[in-house]
């Protein structure tokens, strides 16, 4: 599989802060619920993968224990969802709330509101 976000992998991934990688990542998650609602499956694919990209960069730019079991255990979670079983129950609205919640934040912190 090829590195979709090339320039993020470069490095740029690590200076945003944590909440903004998250809200990013949900971003290509809402776009995998959308694109599988829409009944393209290719489309959610594609966005599933960059989604996992996003999260394995933020593993790697996560130096805190308890923030990278956080992340690490969402990973495990999105892929139990969207590719696996389900065993956990996971449904689309947890996940919009999950990351809705990372969006709101940051754009509180990008605007200062």
């Amino acid at each position: 599989m090829s590195i979709q976000h090339q320039t993020l992998a470069a490095g740029k991934w690590q200076k945003i802060p944590l909440a903004e990688q998250l809200a990013n990542v949900g971003s290509e998650v809402e776009r995998t619920i959308s694109w599988k609602e829409r009944g393209n499956l290719d489309y959610s694919r594609q966005a599933f993968d960059r989604a996992l990209e996003l999260l394995s960069l933020t593993k790697d730019a996560v130096k805190d224990g308890s923030k990278l079991r956080e992340v690490s255990r969402v990973y495990e979670l999105l892929v139990d969802y969207f590719a696996g079983e389900n065993k956990f129950k996971s449904s689309d609205q947890i996940w919009r709330n999950y990351f809705n919640s990372y969006t709101y934040l940051t754009a509180l912190r990008r605007f200062k509101v």
